[in-house]
């Protein structure tokens, strides 16, 4: 029988905490506070996918490796689907109005668009809308 997780938790470091939760909310996501504290928090991304948001010094704590300069590397590429072409493009823009800065221009390929952005501190994130009907019928 294959694999079937329950949860997914990203974890991804962060240099301040605060600046991070400010700009995740003007995008809007919500966190659960039962999880949160001065170094840690749990972004509510869907029902069981959360993003753990750590600052450097305690993401350091459960690495042996360093932590990726994603001025020059990139380490991940968070991707999320979205409801509607629409969505996609409000998320994006609410990042980029937040602070977030252009990652790819969208792309459009009738069936599937998506748009990306990166977060203020280098993670990228992609938002996907993929038309399920067109997809089926493929």
């Amino acid at each position: 029988m294959a694999l079937q997780a329950k949860r997914i938790f990203v974890n991804l470091p962060v240099k301040d905490l605060n600046k991070s939760i400010d700009f995740f909310t003007k995008v809007g996501f919500e966190f659960n506070p039962q999880f949160t504290d001065e170094s840690t928090t749990c972004m509510i991304v869907g029902e069981n996918i959360y993003v753990m948001l750590l600052v450097e010094n305690r993401f350091k704590t459960f690495v042996k490796k360093e932590i990726a300069d994603t001025t020059t590397t990139t380490e991940v590429i968070v991707a999320l689907s979205a409801s509607s072409k629409e969505e996609v493009d409000e998320i994006v823009n609410k990042a980029l109005a937040a602070g977030g800065k252009p990652f790819n221009d969208p792309i459009d390929h009738g069936f599937m668009y998506g748009w990306s952005f990166e977060d203020i501190d280098g993670h990228l994130w992609e938002f996907i809308y993929m038309d399920e009907s067109a997809v089926n019928q493929a």
